[in-house]
Parts: structure tokens; sequence; C-alpha cells
């Protein structure tokens, strides 16, 4: 969105958030319509919506030779980003439901699908901030940065003089270049996907001969306790690591001083949260999951508390970035562990209600993206109204003051709610396990049924 007012851009991601409401629930109901294929029934979308995508995305970032319609430019190509990437989104996040019916091996290609998203988002974040890093401009002083200019030199014409002059065609540039190297590795990722998955077409998957309309289907599954139970702990413990996380570079490069280093710091992040997910899976497979996420959603609290109490100390921030790394590989990881129980538990108690798997993970995918745009708009609006100057070399004390709250105390408050609700959530070891042997019946009665009407045709 580049030259565009801010208070346009705010419009536009606001619209493409709203619009998102509607996208979600809608993409995974039909999804869950849509006829099985020889590629199956959710890979068909993603290779459809890839290039669609990919052209979107390269789009946004293309300033067009225009300017009364650029705002419409923008905001026509974010809402159709944003629906592209849900029909890859919703349909890739279900397919966990469909390539194995046993539990131990979801809760495996969950651990690697999140692994692996990590470790991509660890390379965008690289690629972006390589490449953008290197054409962003220097920081503008603020009143205060002349005033103690003015006070050491007579001579104030020599702010900023040996700082390199980038102009906004080069920072232009680094976007296009940064949008145009992610779109080839998504079209690498999404290739992989498509010949490297394989769906089953299991007998649980089989749907019901009156499928239910839009509305019934999404009453069904969000009626469903265990499942909004566990929306609600996933909503506020992703809205407190968006909050830290969005935040985060913010506070290092401001309030801590690191303004060379936050680029670091956020890949410490990400690079911990990628190596600590193989951890994490091997720990609620030996305590289970609910325990996994106490453990691992609290042990990220005393460093969040740390990084605001002492004093600027990079050896400590790249400590608490590497213990923060920790527990969001928790959060990324243990709520889409623990969706597949649920999916499995609606599925015991309504086995006459079946292909609703992919609505299940479209309210998911949904809250996720709610947590990021509330979380988005709580900084906005928070760091406006402590009055933070863009690009300014240093900032008000309100403005250190509200990053403080918004890495430290917000999240951990959030962090406590979820918490609380996870305390009531249904689904322990006990119920998971009894809900496989269930699921494994059904499944085996299904065949002794299919068995007995073809020894009866046969016999006829």
């Amino acid at each position: 969105m580049y030259c565009l007012d801010p208070f346009y851009a705010s419009i536009i991601l606001f619209v493409g958030r709203a619009w998102d409401a509607v996208t979600d629930p809608t993409v995974g109901f039909l999804v869950s319509r849509s006829p099985w294929t020889r590629f199956g029934r959710m890979l068909p979308w993603i290779l459809f919506s890839t290039p669609l995508a990919v052209l979107s995305y390269f789009l946004i970032w293309y300033v067009p030779p225009f300017e009364n319609g650029k705002v419409i430019w923008y905001l026509f190509f974010y809402c159709l980003f944003q629906s592209l990437q849900t029909c890859f989104h919703v349909p890739y996040s279900a397919l966990t439901m469909f390539i194995s019916s046993e539990q131990k091996e979801r809760d495996s290609a969950t651990a690697y699908r999140m692994t692996v998203e990590v470790l991509g988002t660890v390379l965008g974040t690289a690629i972006q901030g390589q490449i953008v890093g290197m054409a962003n401009a220097p920081c503008l002083p603020g009143p205060g940065d002349i005033v103690a200019d003015l006070s050491n030199s007579s001579m104030s014409v020599g702010l900023n003089v040996s700082e390199p002059v980038i102009s906004l065609e080069h920072t232009r540039t680094a976007y296009m270049i940064a949008s145009g190297v992610i779109c080839l590795i998504y079209i690498l990722c999404a290739i992989v996907l498509f010949f490297g998955v394989r769906e089953q077409k299991g007998e649980i998957f089989i749907f019901q001969s009156e499928p239910m309309s839009f509305f019934q289907g999404i009453k069904l599954v969000m009626g469903h306790g265990p499942y909004a139970k566990l929306v609600m702990v996933f909503l506020f413990t992703s809205l407190a690591f968006m909050l830290l996380e969005g935040n985060f570079a913010l506070f290092c490069s401001s309030t801590l001083g690191f303004r060379n280093d936050f680029q670091n710091i956020l890949l410490a992040i990400m690079l911990s949260a990628t190596l600590a997910i193989p951890f994490w899976q091997w720990f609620l497979t030996r305590f289970g999951k609910k325990t996994a996420v106490y453990t691992g959603t609290l042990s990220v609290v005393p460093f969040m508390i740390l990084v605001v109490c002492l004093k600027s100390n990079l050896i400590v921030t790249y400590i608490v970035s590497f213990f923060a790394g920790v527990g969001v590989a928790a959060a990324f990881l243990l709520p889409w562990s623990m969706l597949p129980d649920v999916v499995d538990d609606f599925q015991v108690q309504n086995p006459e209600s079946t292909g609703h798997e992919a609505l299940f993970y479209s309210f998911y995918v949904f809250f996720t993206k709610f947590a990021s745009g509330v979380s988005l708009g709580i900084s906005t609006l928070s760091l406006d109204f402590a009055g933070y100057i863009s690009r300014g070399c240093s900032q008000p004390e309100e403005v250190d003051i509200t990053l403080k709250v918004l890495v430290s105390a917000a999240p951990v408050a959030l962090i406590i709610i979820g918490l609380c609700i996870l305390y009531s959530y249904p689904i322990n070891e006990e119920r998971r396990q009894g809900n496989r042997k269930l699921l494994q019946e059904q499944r085996d009665n299904e065949v002794d049924s299919e068995t007995d009407s073809t020894e009866l045709a046969n016999m006829v």
C-alpha cells in the first residue's frame, strides 16, 4: 500500500478482515459439499487456488500507474487474496483428517505440518527482513532529538548527514522483489503438497444421505460443547501470542534500543519455535495434551515479565526471545493437535452426521485471523493514543509504557483467561482413547455391513 494515507490503509485492512469473516465458514461449507475426485476432495481446492492467490498477492505490492483509484486497487486485491488464501488454508488444514484415521498418525502429521509452517514463517521473515531491511529509510528525528542535538552543537543542519539516502523507489523495488521470492516459495510448497500427499476416502468420511444446509451445519458444529470451549481457549491464547509477536520488534527497536538487532531477535524467536515443536510433540504423547498446553503456555510467562522489568540488555533479550519461541511453539502446535480429538468426539456423539471436518477447521482458521485482526487493532489504537511517531528515532515515554503492556501485561492476562477456560475442557486422555475405540468399532461395523450386503447380493 505504497504512499497510501494511513487512514485508507486502515480501512482496507479492516474491510479485508471483515470479508474474511464471511469467506472462512463459507469456504468450509463449500469444501464439505465438494464431490470426491480422483485427487481427493481437498487437494483440487489447493491446486486451483494457488496460482490466483500468488498473482493477487504480488499485485498487492505492485504500485498501479494511477493515483485516484489506488484505494480501490489495493482493497480489491487484498480481499481477493484473503479469499483465495482461505480456499487454500481451510482444505490444507482439514487435510489432516483425511490422510489417516489413526489418532497417533494425525498427531504426528500435525506436528510435521506446524514445524514446516513455523519454518516457512522463519524463511519468509528472513527474506522479507533482509531484502526490505536493506532499503529501509533512516529514522526521523523527533522534537526531543532535535533539542538534544542543538544542545550539543550549534549547527542543526548536520542531523543524519551520515545516514544513507534511500528513496521511496528503492523501497518499492525491494518490496516487489521480496513478494516475488515469496510467491515462488508459495508455488513450490503447493506443488510438493499436491504431489506428496494422498487423501484417504475412509469409511468414517462417507457423506450423509441428506446434506445439511449452511446454517444447520454451522449450528451443529458450534453447538458442540468441547469445540466451543477449545475455540475460546485458542482465541485467547492466540491473541496473547500475537500481541507479543506483533509488538516485540517495535519494543526491541524503540524501548530497548536494539534498532539494528530486532530482525535477528525475531529470527531467534521463530527458530527456537521450530526446534521446540518436536519436543512438545513428545511431551503431549508422554503427559497428555491438556498438561502440555498448561506447561507450554505458562513457560513463557516468567520471561514476558522479565523482559520488561530488567534494564536493556541484548544478551537477556536473546535469552527471553529463545524461551518466548518455545512458548510460541506450544501455542502453534497444541490447539491444532487437539482439534482432531474434538472432531472425533463429535463423530462419536453424532454418528449419523458426517462430512463436517472442513467446517470445524474453517472456524479454527477464522478465529486465527480474527485474533490477528484484533491484535492489530488493539496495537494500532493503543500506540496511536500514546503518541507513537512513525519512523521516529525516539518515542515518547507513554509509547514505551504502552509497548510494555502490549508485550507483557496484556498477553499474561489473556493467557490466564484462556487457561481458566481450558480447565473445563472435557476431552482428557481417557475420553480420547475411548473415542478412538468407539470410532474403530464404527468402522468395523461399516465394513461388516458392506461385506454382508455384498454376499447377499451375490446370493441373489
